[in-house]
């Protein structure tokens, strides 16, 4: 089985074998209750899109989404419909009035995270959001690879301003993020 969490036969292995604790087999509460709290029409990415639930969320209230994920067998599992095969950081597309986190950033290795923030900050448009879960942890193995919250402002707070900051109780996550996801939204600066 492959152990380098960059290499998209990490994630098919995992998705062919249901080796996939991080699937929550639906959308988190948090996401619902901010999607009513902002009805306007966005321009969303979900990268590390995984098996879509999602993506389709925000499909149904009209977003123009895109999904992706660069492993075959997780693009298979979110079906078809607004998702695609890519590699996050090769992505050239316009910013995005929205990128939303959940379970992309964790699955990463540590060494790539300084390319995740630069990525965040070009597929954002000003005035756009980061908004999503983090995994808050000090883990030594991974994936998940938790980030402290000190690394995560290293990482974002150039060019974004953290609006929101709400711990999601234990009972809303999959249990190998449990007691450790917080709920952010970042702005990008203008």
């Amino acid at each position: 089985m492959a152990q380098d969490s960059s290499r998209p036969e990490f994630w098919d292995t995992r998705y062919r074998d249901g080796t996939t604790p991080w699937d929550a087999g639906g959308v988190p509460a948090r996401l619902l209750e901010w999607l009513e709290e902002n009805p306007s029409k966005l321009r969303v990415l979900v990268p590390g899109c995984g098996s879509g639930y999602e993506v389709r969320a925000f499909a149904e209230r009209g977003h123009d989404v895109l999904g992706i994920d660069f492993s075959d067998a997780a693009i298979e599992a979110a079906g078809a419909g607004h998702v695609r095969k890519a590699d996050f950081f090769r992505l050239a597309e316009p910013p995005y009035d929205v990128v939303y986190e959940r379970t992309f950033l964790c699955a990463l290795p540590r060494r790539l995270w300084s390319d995740w923030g630069r990525k965040i900050a070009e597929l954002v448009r000003p005035g756009g959001r980061l908004a999503g879960f983090f995994y808050l942890n000090d883990n030594e193995r991974g994936p998940p690879f938790g980030i402290s919250p000190d690394r995560l402002n290293e990482l974002l707070e150039g060019a974004f301003v953290r609006e929101e900051n709400r711990i999601i109780p234990a009972v809303q996550s999959v249990p190998v993020l449990a007691g450790h996801e917080v709920w952010q939204v970042w702005k990008r600066r203008l």
